[in-house]
């Protein structure tokens, strides 16, 4: 077994299954590494309020890392420990270029995502997969126009997305965006582009988290799939990467375990922290 204190686990595509649920021997491996005196924390890429209560009810589950690093909250006392906002000025400009495109716009503010309520009618047309619908509609405030949010807000943002109902143009905006430099994108879904202020990502958190904590990035394991985990699993001390992850994610992993579907997280969590028999 390895001396592990934390475990960082993404959601989708890792601690939840296709179906968006989480299985009975998922969720006794977390109890039973929580028992032992582990931290285990969700490191998603969903905004605060888009945790399911079946994994923040899980006692002894305290931390979570949300918008990619963007918050990080003590779900206990509700404290943000971390957070690194996107400038106001940044995402306008982001949104102006995406908004280019036939795409679903979400911002992000205190872990609360907000979208067009036009575009959420049609959302079967911009979220490509099926399993997603109920989440977002139960989890974004559906408003006339984020643009008046931003305004009333008018202050630092979680992050802002875009979700693409046509490929080619998802890609002609990842290269305009990325020519400017200034952002940090990812694409977890493969159909979105998730964008926070430079330099904001899943393995900076926790690590930061890890910090305020008193555990050593030795002593830090996540679990993910998609190209938002990539530096996280590089980052930290042990990277698990799924079975179905990207190949860009197995080749920073220190392990490589079953997929989603396949209970991988709570394999992993019996094996290198539980020390159960292989």
């Amino acid at each position: 077994m390895k001396e592990i204190k934390m475990i960082g686990v993404d959601l989708d595509g890792t601690l939840l299954d296709s179906k968006k649920k989480m299985t009975a021997r998922t969720r006794r491996a977390i109890e039973a590494a929580i028992g032992q005196g582990v931290i285990v924390l969700a490191a998603t890429g969903r905004p605060y309020s888009g945790i399911p209560s079946e994994i923040s009810s899980i006692p002894g589950m305290r931390y979570a890392l949300t918008a990619n690093g963007a918050r990080i909250v003590d779900m206990k006392t509700q404290n943000v420990l971390v957070e690194h906002l996107f400038p106001m000025e940044s995402a306008k400009r982001a949104l102006e270029i995406m908004e280019k495109y036939d795409t679903l716009l979400e911002v992000y503010f205190d872990g609360m995502g907000y979208a067009n309520e036009g575009k959420l009618a049609q959302i079967e047309k911009y979220h490509h997969n099926p399993h997603m619908w109920e989440y977002v509609l139960k989890t974004r405030k559906s408003v006339p126009d984020i643009y008046k949010v931003m305004e009333r807000e008018n202050r630092a943002m979680d992050k802002v997305q875009g979700l693409f109902a046509d490929m080619e143009e998802r890609s002609k905006a990842w290269e305009e965006l990325e020519r400017i430099g200034n952002f940090a994108l990812v694409g977890s879904l493969g159909y979105n582009i998730e964008i926070n202020a430079a330099g904001v990502n899943k393995g900076r958190g926790l690590l930061e988290l890890g910090a305020l904590l008193g555990i050593r990035r030795e002593e830090i394991m996540a679990c993910g799939d998609g190209d938002n985990d990539v530096s996280m699993l590089r980052d930290v001390g042990f990277g698990v990467a799924m079975g179905q992850a990207e190949e860009q994610v197995k080749a920073v992993a220190d392990y490589i375990t079953s997929s989603n579907d396949d209970e991988g997280v709570a394999k992993a969590i019996e094996k290198f922290v539980l020390g159960a028999p292989a």
